[in-house]
């Protein structure tokens, strides 16, 4: 049965299993937005959705597709998991635009413009050099906004992240990485970028991800929920949520992909290193889908009232998807 605080979680990549899903509707999830891919080529992408398909035909009793954010109200009268995908990378379109609406109308509602390197749209939060967003990059902000696709910015620079705030009609969001001033990693956003976001109406989603967290694994959830109430003043209550990174289950051959792809040779460790390559420890407040709650509960000891929390745990992703996902007028998706 559904806790009474709709619970939306803005990113996830687990090693999908039935298991899984009977544990997201234990933890009352009511939506996931699920990493479809990473690296992958377009023709590799549609055989993503198909396993997809394949998980849809099987588990049907648990979970179902979000094409539209109205779904996801559905999946929770069906006491279901609605499932929404997203791309971490612009691979999916490959060097093509007609591609970008292709992709939405096979479900496909959110999409980073990169991951972590230059990519052919923008340039990501790992290299020396920020060159902001490309002349591809503009023309495929642009077509995103026409059909209703929301730009992920999670992966990429400072420049870059401006400058789609800057060029795009609709908001930004950053699904899944925390303030600089919590944690200094590579990847988490510093406060000008912050505001940027929220004032474009879009939404930042906290990570548990312990590499994104002050003291790793050992963060606390009184630290995690205090950063919470920092950001909520930094950003407004309407433009946080969750995006947990959560990657349960998978093997360590899924986190040499994620960081790797088919770009190098050489390994590259992501905001790990040489001695410390693998998955980090779990938190012990967070480790499955079963431990929204505690989540909940510490942002009320922090002093957020319920429609706060409901806020944060997926009502504001639930806006987010009800008015991003939209197709522009007379736009044919």
């Amino acid at each position: 049965m559904s806790q009474a605080v709709l619970t939306i979680d803005g990113l996830q990549y687990s090693n999908w299993s039935r298991t899984i899903f009977e544990e997201m509707r234990e933890g009352g999830v009511d939506a996931v937005h699920a990493t479809l891919v990473y690296h992958e080529n377009c023709r590799e992408t549609l055989l993503r959705f198909g396993e997809w398909q394949r998980r849809f035909e099987a588990h049907n009793d648990l979970i179902m597709p979000v094409y539209e954010a109205s779904d996801i109200e559905r999946a929770r009268e069906t006491n279901r998991v609605g499932i929404f995908f997203g791309a971490q990378n612009c691979s999916p379109i490959e060097d093509d635009i007609d591609l970008v609406a292709i992709m939405r109308r096979l479900g496909l509602l959110i999409m980073q413009l990169t991951y972590n390197n230059q990519s052919l749209l923008a340039c990501g939060c790992y290299e020396s050099e920020d060159s902001g967003v490309t002349r591809f990059g503009k023309q495929v902000i642009r077509e995103m906004n026409r059909v209703g696709m929301l730009i992920d910015m999670s992966h990429s620079s400072e420049r870059s992240t401006l400058d789609a705030i800057e060029l795009s009609e609709r908001p930004v969001i950053i699904s899944h990485a925390n303030p600089a001033s919590f944690h200094a990693a590579k990847r988490n956003k510093s406060d000008e970028v912050l505001k940027a976001v929220s004032q474009s109406g879009g939404i930042l989603g906290f990570s548990v991800y312990p590499f994104h967290l002050k003291n790793g694994p050992d963060c606390t959830l009184d630290e995690f929920c205090a950063m919470v109430a920092d950001t909520a003043e930094l950003m407004g209550i309407d433009h946080i949520g969750m995006g947990t990174d959560l990657c349960q289950g998978q093997p360590e051959s899924v986190l040499t992909w994620m960081r790797n792809g088919r770009w190098t040779k050489a390994m590259d460790y992501g905001e790990g290193s040489q001695s410390n390559a693998g998955w980090p420890a779990p938190l012990s407040w967070f480790s499955d889908n079963r431990h929204f709650s505690n989540i909940a509960e510490g942002l009320r000891q922090k002093g957020f009232h319920h429609d706060e929390v409901e806020k944060i745990m997926g009502r504001n992703w639930l806006t987010q998807l009800t008015e991003g996902t939209r197709p522009q007028a007379g736009a044919v998706v």
